[in-house]
């Protein structure tokens, strides 16, 4: 069976099965009230080109699936399009989990990943739902070079008490008193780090004072295209010091079971590794979306 031929099967299975459901007087409301497979999915994307790729990702698998999709993409960030999504105008948008969380929970004091995925299934408004969260994340992190960690057995921030040199973190000068900064690695970690200022958010020049030994430690988003490009280590943060970000989709009641398990298949299937990779051939091959999410999907059966 082709991939395509599997994806709308597996789409019609589950609205067969809603079809059941809304006949049962005592169906949920979200069952009961699923759209029709014909019914055009509106999706939207941030203005942020890797957001975009896993907008297409999505786009290009209901479609395969049998699904009419209208791509709004490109949109802006959360303050122009989360209303645009309560009011019913945008039905599916790939999210990410801890900002999200905060959006509408401002003082959550929830970190990890299960913890911020509870908190924010228990936070999304009436009329919206989030699907499952995948292992992919966009977040803030601690990154050293593989070679530094190789040396000291790293692995999680927690392993940092095995080094024995001093430790240098390195980032824009506002973080060293950000939360995350060595007052905040210091307090959650017990780990004792100086600070030497870079002004260019985990760049190139940042990335070099790494290769270099100038600093041990810098601050670098996980998809950054530059984690696979100069092989480096995002140290697992065990305790939480930067809130959880996987991504997740957040989409109406009217993204129906099969239009949900269509997108839940790909957000299982996406790693974080992958999403580096993907977002590289962005920045590196300059791809556009289209191409990079066409790609992905052949390459895992998705399409």
């Amino acid at each position: 069976m082709s991939t395509t031929t599997r994806l709308a099967a597996l789409a019609v299975a589950c609205l067969a099965l809603t079809a059941c459901a809304s006949n049962d007087p005592l169906a949920a409301p979200a069952e009961a009230g699923t759209a029709d497979a014909s019914a055009t999915i509106v999706i939207g994307s941030q203005d942020y080109y890797s957001n975009e790729i896993i907008a297409e990702v999505y786009a290009q698998a209901l479609e395969a699936a049998g699904y009419a999709v209208d791509r709004q993409f490109r949109i802006g960030q959360r303050e122009a399009y989360l209303p645009e999504i309560e009011d019913g105008t945008i039905d599916l948008f790939p999210e990410y989990t801890g900002p999200l969380l905060q959006y509408w929970v401002p003082d959550t004091s929830a970190r990890l990943a299960d913890d911020v995925y509870a908190a924010l299934a228990d936070a999304t408004p009436d009329g919206l739902r989030v699907l499952d969260q995948s292992p992919a994340t966009d977040q803030d992190s601690y990154m050293v070079t593989r070679a530094f960690a190789d040396q000291w057995g790293l692995t999680t921030i927690d392993d940092l008490a095995k080094v024995a040199t001093p430790l240098t973190l390195g980032g824009n000068s506002e973080g060293e008193t950000r939360p995350n900064g060595p007052a905040g690695l210091k307090s959650t970690y017990g780990i004792d780090v100086g600070f030497t200022p870079i002004e260019d958010g985990g760049g190139p020049l940042t990335v070099k004072a790494l290769q270099d030994d100038d600093i041990q430690l810098a601050i670098i988003y996980t998809a950054d295209p530059s984690v696979r490009k100069n092989n480096l280590v995002a140290l697992e943060d065990t305790q939480g010091l930067f809130l959880a970000s996987h991504v997740v989709p957040l989409a109406s009641d009217d993204v129906d079971a099969g239009a949900a398990a269509v997108i839940d298949e790909i957000s299982a299937t996406m790693t974080a590794d992958e999403l580096v990779g993907l977002n590289a051939r962005s920045v590196d091959e300059e791809l556009p979306a289209a191409t990079i999410a066409t790609d992905w999907l052949t390459e895992h059966d998705l399409s």
